[in-house]
């Protein structure tokens, strides 16, 4: 079996690797495709060196097929198409109050042990999740940050015609709008890359480029006054964090989807006056993966369009580097499949 090692120092060293057994609670994959999301991204700069104690195989985004069961398994069978939650709950700890996902002692599959840049990778059975038998292992590789997005809107509790705006149309963003539109809402999104809203308005999303436009009227405008019954903020920059609180509505929700490694300058004043709440959303749950894959199923989320590029294990170091060129795509996977 082949395996990439994110090494440090931007690079990836492909490797033979063993493939190892299920034991008691695992199965063993032939992975097919994991997909590069922006947290690999940030490893291969360097900036989680410290969390990720390279060498290390990376990504988390993934789809296969049971290749073999460990003992105590049951539910799954070889052949079996799946998804993988990249979760390994830990051991509990008070803090937590019971929600393990998010748990003190969670490690992340693909940052704190081994992940999915691999052909052979053995998971515990609890992370995975059927696919339909027809279901496109291009697309299983979709299912994580699809997930996020149910995720998200959950954490929003988003009901059926309420006006949504999303800060930020990349990957995770207009997932986030498809998911709105199948509770029913509608959505706003926020992008100033103009390839990204001419996919976004092919799709018939509403959008706004706030470089070019006023926001706030924007909003103003879509909601008839109102202003938004929730904000996501996706995008992770400054400029979205200092808008979000001047569009939401009183009593509004935000959920903070992105990442803010540094404080940001934002009105609290805005939640006193308007009792705004802000939720954080970081990972996922088992519903949001089974929300995921029915949504998925339906074949209305037009996956093969979100796919900017694909390239086999062999070629990491290449789709890292072409990614880091284009960083403005959609989603690009690594075939991991045995050649």
């Amino acid at each position: 079996m082949k395996a990439a090692y994110y090494t440090g120092n931007r690079s990836f060293e492909l490797r033979e690797g063993n493939a190892l057994a299920p034991a008691k609670g695992e199965v063993r994959l032939e992975v097919a495709f994991c997909g590069v999301c922006g947290t690999d991204m940030h490893v291969f700069h360097g900036s989680m060196d410290k969390r990720v104690a390279p060498p290390k195989i990376i990504g988390h985004e993934a789809s296969g097929v049971v290749a073999e069961v460990g003992e105590g398994v049951t539910g799954f069978k070889v052949g079996d198409k799946v998804a993988v939650r990249p979760l390994n709950f830990g051991a509990p700890h008070p803090f937590d109050r019971g929600v393990e996902y998010v748990g003190k002692n969670m490690k992340f599959i693909g940052l704190d042990v081994q992940g999915a840049f691999q052909s052979s990778w053995t998971v515990p059975a609890y992370a995975l999740h059927r696919l339909p038998d027809n279901f496109d292992l291009k697309y299983g590789a979709m299912i994580e940050p699809l997930a996020v997005g149910c995720h998200d809107v959950s954490i929003g509790s988003v009901k059926a015609g309420e006006h949504c705006v999303v800060l930020g149309g990349g990957p995770i963003g207009i997932l986030i709008a498809f998911v709105l539109k199948e509770r029913g809402a509608r959505a706003l999104v926020s992008e100033i890359n103009d390839d990204r809203l001419k996919m976004l308005e092919s799709f018939g999303f509403e959008t706004v480029n706030p470089a070019r436009e006023n926001i706030i009227e924007k909003v103003s405008s879509f909601t008839g006054e109102a202003m938004a019954d929730v904000v996501f903020e996706v995008s992770g920059s400054a400029a979205a964090a200092g808008i979000m609180t001047e569009i939401v509505c009183v009593q509004g929700r935000i959920v903070m989807v992105a990442v803010h490694g540094e404080p940001k300058k934002v009105n609290l004043h805005r939640f006193f006056w308007s009792e705004i709440r802000m939720f954080g959303a970081r990972l996922y749950e088992a519903a949001d993966f089974d929300e995921a894959i029915k949504i998925a199923a339906t074949g209305r989320i037009p996956f093969e369009q979100l796919i900017t590029r694909i390239q086999p294990l062999e070629k990491i170091q290449e789709l890292f580097e072409e990614i880091d060129r284009h960083p403005a795509g959609m989603k690009s996977l690594v075939d991991c499949r045995t050649l």
